[in-house]
């Protein structure tokens, strides 16, 4: 089987397959009008789909298919050979043919089928045929000068061979080619693929390979700006499903604020295209139906995480990962304090949980004003902040440093997971650091952090600074050491 949906690489980003499309001689024009331009009926060609048959199908419903492919590679670890291991789903191919580039394309599914490449495109002259097949989505045909990228890639008079830019470099060079941004369907309904065993893995995966039109200055942020919004309300503990009105009021400030420059605003993009993450589901709204924020107003319809996915994001340190990667993967050059407290999460911006000043310092007039809560707080054992201070005798077991008042010494029990929301911690002593309040302070709001060898280290440099004090009799859950990590990392 090949590589589908969903089974891309688990970290970095979307990568660059510079493509050649070939010349007359090797029948590129005609190879890729009728496989890429066209596309193929499915149904033609079931008799050498083989093991393909059922992903080929899943990824192309309405059964024409665009493909193209490479012949095997003529040495081990010459440039195409490298191409052909590294690439990934969701990676964008950019095909080129006389010293430009001419259309752009997403990688939908990768597959090895030499049968299936031999019908469709033949064999060279020495039998070679091109069995080393992607499925193509997004395809857009356009027009830029390719030596601007080529010179920065060291193949600076003509791309002789497929490939392959990483993603820092995608992302470094983006404005040496000049690719139309990827004009957002309107109308298309299409069905609610479910992602199968839904677990961590395959939820964390959904969220890093979306579906997202491209444009200039990078992938479009509108879904994951709307995942980043449903997460909250599962934190919440509010309907997965939201109907219509109140996502459009809440998550289209979010995409005027942080979408990509000059990108326009329409909460009705995510809100239904968000179904082909295999994590999404939309109520009300039949398959076909014009999906304008009249036609969704009209219907009644709701949207969000389907049943699977906001069970596994319930749990605390589900969704903190979840967070972690929808901002390293789309984020990263976005304020995380600003971007959180606005999607209505910002709890995250520190180990105890949303207590107010996250929001008041990032702005709190943010486009997200919701969440009210019962007002209550959860009540501590104050017999077991009695225990850790004695046991470590109010020493903090980040500095080591008595810190003396006029009654004694001074130290405060500090919980690892925080016990309220988001967080949900439990209250026991497996849960608790005796801290000075300085180190309690940073330890709160994710200054710094305990690593798997004890070390506390600066979560800006990742400098050691300390080793945790520990006492034989004090038995600290490396769960909660691992769980306050998460956060204090996922801005990194």
């Amino acid at each position: 089987m090949g590589q589908s949906e969903g089974e891309a690489a688990e970290e970095g980003g979307v990568q660059w397959l510079l493509q050649p499309r070939g010349t007359p001689r090797v029948r590129g024009p005609q190879h890729f009008r009728h496989s890429v331009q066209n596309g193929i009926q499915l149904s033609d060609y079931e008799d050498v789909l083989g093991e393909n048959a059922a992903e080929l199908h899943r990824i192309f419903p309405d059964g024409v298919a665009r493909l193209w492919g490479a012949t095997p590679p003529k040495a081990a670890n010459n440039e195409k050979a490298k191409a052909l291991r590294g690439r990934r789903v969701g990676d964008e191919v950019l095909f080129y043919a006389e010293k430009s580039f001419i259309a752009r394309a997403t990688v939908r599914g990768i597959f090895r089928n030499r049968a299936l490449a031999r019908k469709v495109w033949g064999e060279n002259d020495d039998e070679a045929t091109w069995e080393h097949i992607v499925a193509l989505g997004d395809v857009l045909e356009f027009r830029s000068d390719a030596m601007p990228l080529l010179a920065e890639v060291g193949t600076p008079t003509k791309l002789w061979s497929l490939m392959l830019v990483s993603a820092s470099d995608r992302l470094r060079l983006l404005d040496r080619v000049e690719i139309p941004p990827v004009r957002e369907p309107e109308a298309v309904m299409l069905p609610t693929p479910r992602l199968p065993r839904l677990g961590r893995r395959e939820l964390l995966r959904a969220l890093r390979t979306l579906r997202t039109s491209t444009q200039p200055q990078g992938p479009s942020r509108h879904k994951p700006l709307a995942l980043l919004w449903a997460i909250g309300r599962v934190a919440a503990k509010e309907d997965r499903l939201a109907p219509w009105e109140l996502f459009e009021r809440e998550v289209g400030p979010l995409l005027g604020e942080f979408g990509r420059p000059g990108s326009r605003a329409t909460p009705h993009y995510p809100f239904c295209h968000l179904r082909s993450s295999g994590v999404w589901e939309v109520e009300g709204v039949a398959d076909g139906m014009d999906v304008g924020p009249g036609a969704l107003r009209e219907a009644g319809a709701k949207a969000g995480f389907v049943a699977e996915a906001a069970r596994l994001l319930r749990g605390p340190r589900m969704r903190a990962e979840a967070i972690n990667v929808l901002h390293a993967t789309y984020f990263g050059d976005v304020d995380r304090a600003r971007l959180l407290a606005r999607a209505g999460l910002g709890g995250y911006l520190s180990a105890s949980g949303a207590t107010g000043e996250e929001e008041a310092d990032a702005g709190s007039a943010g486009p997200v004003n919701r969440r009210p809560t019962s007002g209550t707080r959860p009540e501590r054992d104050q017999e077991l902040v009695r225990r850790v201070k004695a046991m470590h005798g109010a020493i903090c077991q980040v500095c080591s440093e008595p810190l003396e008042v006029l009654a004694g010494y001074h130290s405060e029990a500090a919980h690892i997971q925080g016990i309220g929301a988001p967080h949900d911690g439990p209250d026991r002593l497996a849960n608790l650091l005796c801290l000075c309040p300085n180190h309690h302070a940073q330890f709160d709001r994710l200054a710094i952090y305990i690593d798997v060898d004890w070390t506390v280290k600066r979560t800006r440099d990742g400098k050691a600074l300390f080793d945790l004090r520990r006492h034989p009799q004090h038995a600290i859950g490396e769960e909660y050491v691992e769980y306050h990590r998460l956060l204090a990392q996922q801005g990194l």
